[in-house]
């Protein structure tokens, strides 16, 4: 009895044990199922899909595609997987996931081995996370070692298993990974330490850069070349244990030196201005925030010169171009192309900081640059006056204001041509009076540089707040063309990620002058250059300009803003000089011939090929070169017998080598002089059938045709026959 009952208990025990083996195995399945299901319903609530938008560096590129530069907060180059080649791919599955393929996101057989590992060393010697798990550490969580964030890894990892599949997986791993010096993503880490696109690495190289990421620094081949040598190595060994190479290949490829060629990259000090100012207009024009900009991977192509840009910082750098009493006097330089409107080279300061002080944004005032904005090509535009015309020249007084010549002499009146030739105040101001200050205002406001003065000090650049660089550049290139200013700008166009255009630059123009008026004006500026107050310095080819300085009163002879503004038939630019602060220790010692000179060497010194003439607009008149009239002092007469002509008196003089001079020949009889005749570009006449027995003075005066003017009388002669007439100076002279 005992036994059978023994015998039952067993038989019900055994039942139990199985029921509960059985519950047990239920409930770890059902707890698995609905843990799993948790995990996947956690897992939308724990990724952010926008977090895997990474950073990524904006590239500057010129016209021919050629890099300038990089912006970024991470120096990231984003590829895809088809751009990475297979062995690449395959030397960071090998050291870092060799199950990469044949799990969902975390590795059971590394993890028990990596506790296996760890046990037997009595501490943390292997670790078993997989790329994903790296990818999910590295883009949602933080590096804490605590279990809640090791949770929230392997929620995330399954997740992402779950939703992207594992060459997507792989390309965000390859693209988030540092890999030391900067350089985010394996396409940033392949131009630095190889100067190459991923897509060209080989076996090796792609084995140093997935030895990189465990310890950046500490496997630098830049810092540590040894270390990094070996740990190359070690990956080719898992490369050969994961069955991707053969035991040959390895051990040829451990033969091989690092073969790194580093390109780290250096912010070039002549460029940071002109960044500045691309970051500038993308954020104004476009509505691009600098930090946008630095972290959205975008390709702007600009219209900038490298060419151009290196010299004019390289002879920013050259005191002797700067005439101050030390050597902190300032300059900007800006030079833009005629017919787009895109900025070539742009200078804010000879010692320029990123995000300092741009000088090309701060107001000066002008001095006689203003001459041709504000008086000269208006007048002409409203046909006031021509190239020609004659100007008061007087020191004259408008309501207590008194301008005054530089030189302190004033020639009674003076053409326009002239006037502006010698950057003369007195008849620019005379014109303005003519002009009206409030026509004057106006073109001034359509050609972009509106301001708030009203009196006649407009004329001579003596403005309340100034103006600046780029408005000059801006305002000039009227003249340079057909009579539109323009808008400059920095960025050509811009394109996203995926190569698509998001912006372009357009042509603003905005018409001000004639082409006429334009073209009288290059012609006149063309003058300032070949014999004016711009003659300083050396250039080859056709060139036009006007130059501007302002006093520094405290200091007799010192001066506080110096400037020019030329343009060629392609280029138009402006150079400024002055200190920050003008003050009794800091001053500019010369004028305008330095900024001349300086804009003259950027040209000459740069590869821009000067075309030796303007182009005259069609329709247009062209302006003769002026006339000069000279004195003649040599005239002289004979008496002869001509048949026909009977008595004839030859008068002789020494012309103009301009043979656009007109002579008048006059003849005084009893005190009363009569115009005889006309001659052009000659030095002779033949006055026929005189009466030899009385006979007249005569005298000559030299005519210009330009400004309807007379020159200065001539000596006067009294023909005598024989050649021994005599001229009535050297008569009262004896």
């Amino acid at each position: 009895m005992k036994s059978k009952l023994k015998e039952y208990l067993q038989r019900y025990s055994m039942k139990q044990k199985g029921f509960y083996f059985t519950l047990a195995c239920i409930s770890m399945f059902v707890l698995g199922v609905v843990g799993y299901i948790f995990i996947l319903f956690l897992g939308n609530y724990v990724i952010d899909e926008k977090k895997f938008v990474m950073n990524s560096a904006t590239r500057l590129v010129d016209q021919n595609g050629q890099e300038i530069t990089k912006l970024y907060v991470e120096n990231r180059d984003l590829v895809t997987i088809k751009q990475i080649p297979e062995h690449v791919q395959q030397a960071f599955i090998s050291v870092e996931d060799v199950r990469f393929y044949h799990h969902h996101g975390i590795d059971v057989k590394a993890i028990g081995r990596a506790l296996y590992r760890d046990l037997v060393a009595g501490g943390k010697v292997e670790g078993g996370s997989t790329i994903t798990q790296q990818l999910a550490k590295n883009i949602f969580l933080t590096n804490d070692k605590t279990l809640l964030r090791k949770t929230k890894e392997v929620v995330i990892a399954i997740n992402l298993e779950k939703r992207y599949s594992k060459k997507k997986l792989l390309e965000m791993y390859l693209n988030q990974i540092y890999f030391g010096h900067g350089a985010y993503g394996i396409e940033a880490a392949s131009h630095l330490y190889f100067n190459k696109d991923v897509s060209d690495l080989t076996v090796e190289q792609g084995a140093l850069l997935a030895a990189l990421p465990k310890a950046p620094n500490s496997y630098s081949p830049i810092l540590h070349p040894e270390k990094s040598l070996q740990r190359r190595n070690v990956v080719l060994n898992s490369m050969q244990r994961a069955d991707y190479l053969s035991a040959e290949e390895v051990v040829r490829l451990q033969g091989r030196t690092l073969g790194t060629d580093v390109q780290q990259r250096v912010k070039e000090p002549a460029f940071l201005t002109y960044i500045d100012m691309v970051m500038e207009e993308a954020k104004t024009k476009y509505h691009l925030s600098n930090e946008e900009l630095l972290k959205g991977g975008y390709k702007i192509t600009v219209p900038m010169s490298r060419d151009i840009q290196n010299v004019a910082f390289d002879l920013f750098q050259e005191n002797k171009y700067f005439p101050g009493t030390d050597h902190g006097a300032q300059g900007s330089f800006l030079l833009m192309d005629n017919q787009t409107g895109g900025v070539l080279s742009a200078i804010g300061g000879r010692d320029y900081v990123q995000k300092g002080l741009n000088r090309l944004q701060v107001k000066r005032q002008p001095g006689s640059i203003m001459k041709p904005l504000a008086v000269y090509g208006p007048a002409l535009q409203e046909k006031l006056f021509r190239p020609y015309s004659l100007l008061e020249d007087k020191q004259t007084a408008y309501n207590g204001y008194i301008p005054r010549n530089i030189d302190g002499s004033y020639e009674g009146e003076v053409t326009m041509y002239d006037a502006l030739k010698d950057s003369k105040n007195a008849p620019a101001v005379w014109a303005l009076n003519e002009l009206g200050v409030r026509t004057s205002k106006d073109y001034l406001n359509r050609l972009g540089m509106p301001v708030e003065d009203k009196g006649l000090a407009i004329a001579l650049g003596g403005l309340g707040e100034g103006v600046s660089p780029v408005q000059l550049v801006s305002a000039y290139r009227a003249f340079a063309t057909t009579g539109s200013t323009i808008q400059p700008y920095f960025i050509q166009k811009i394109e996203d990620r995926e190569n698509n255009v998001i912006a372009k630059a357009e042509k603003v123009e905005k018409k001000v002058f004639s082409k006429q008026t334009a073209w009288y004006m290059t012609r006149m500026l063309e003058g300032v250059v070949e014999e004016g107050t711009a003659q300083s310095g050396t250039f080859e080819g056709a060139l036009a300009g006007k130059t501007g300085s302002t006093s520094y009163s405290a200091i007799k002879g010192a001066t506080r803003d110096t400037w020019f503004v030329g343009y060629t038939p392609d280029v138009v630019g402006a150079v400024w000089m002055g200190y920050d602060k003008t003050n009794e220790n800091h001053y500019l010692t010369k004028g305008s011939s330095y900024p001349t000179r300086l804009f003259k060497d950027i040209l000459m010194q740069s590869n821009l090929k000067h075309a030796t003439a303007f182009n005259q607009p069609s329709d247009t008149k062209d302006l003769e070169a002026p006339i000069r009239l000279h004195a003649v002092d040599d005239l002289s007469s004979d008496v002869t017998f001509k048949p026909l002509g009977l008595f004839t008196v030859k008068l002789q003089w020494t012309p103009s080598e301009d043979e656009r001079v007109i002579y008048h020949v006059y003849e005084e009889r009893n005190g009363e002089a009569e115009l005889v005749a006309k001659v052009e570009g000659q030095g002779a006449y033949e006055v026929e059938r005189v009466n030899v027995l009385h006979l007249p003075t005569y005298y000559v005066v030299p005519y210009n045709k330009q400004t309807k003017k007379h020159g200065k009388q001539s000596n006067e002669v009294i023909p005598a026959f024989f050649g021994s007439e005599q001229s009535l100076k050297q008569e009262e002279a004896s």
